[in-house]
């Protein structure tokens, strides 16, 4: 009974939409020349009380598509180093990456009740371009995304806690952050997935998710 409490809850809160939350380092700024070089996703879930929880991380060292534009100032600000050997074994190409993140979307989405995912990030714009450009050249059909909607945590946060920079932010909700660790895909998602939680449900124990759940009769009036 209580995981479909959880279910409807998910299904109902962000108009069944499920919320993905993905980070991508890329090579540059232009999602359509330069290369996408890491991605990562945290699907997330929720509890029978209405809180967002993260639920599974997907991640990859993803190889450079022919003819990818790599700006040295790029790798520069991220780490990567592409010719590292360990990455070298590891990485895969853009339609592999694409193809095993977006199969255990469209199950989280079914499991949930929700029609389609929705992308959360850091500065959403920028991951939701590379991320679209991607899909197309390698010609995916059934992106599981919407296909311009999105959650910016950089927004959220500043209405939140005044802080725009994830690392800030973090801090700003309690949640610890690594620099050194930054600006690794998997890394910044899962802390970006702890803060949109941390914001979503900060939000329902204030009363505004709580009084949703009482109009869509969830919960009792007393």
């Amino acid at each position: 009974m209580s995981e479909l409490i959880a279910r409807e809850l998910m299904a109902q809160r962000f108009r069944s939409f499920l919320p993905v939350v993905v980070d991508i380092e890329t090579g540059g700024f232009d999602p359509h020349k330069d290369a996408l070089l890491e991605i990562a996703a945290v699907t997330l879930t929720m509890d029978p009380e209405g809180n967002l929880l993260p639920d599974a991380t997907y991640a990859y060292h993803v190889t450079p598509f022919t003819g990818a534009n790599v700006e040295q100032s790029a790798l520069d600000f991220t780490g990567i180093r592409l010719d590292d050997p360990l990455r070298q074994q590891v990485a895969v190409s853009e339609d592999e990456a694409l193809g095993e993140i977006f199969r255990p979307i469209r199950k989280a989405v079914k499991a949930h009740g929700c029609t389609r995912a929705i992308l959360v990030g850091h500065n959403s714009a920028f991951d939701h371009g590379f991320l679209n450009a991607a899909a197309s050249r390698c010609d995916i059909k059934r992106n599981p995304f919407h296909p311009f909607s999105s959650f910016d945590t950089a927004s959220l946060a500043g209405l939140v806690y005044g802080q725009t920079v994830l690392a800030r932010a973090c801090r700003a909700a309690g949640i610890e952050f690594d620099n050194s660790s930054a600006h690794s895909a998997r890394y910044d998602t899962e802390r970006t997935a702890e803060l949109f939680c941390a914001m979503v449900n900060r939000y329902k124990d204030l009363g505004g998710w709580r009084l949703a759940l009482q109009e869509q009769g969830f919960e009792d009036d007393d």
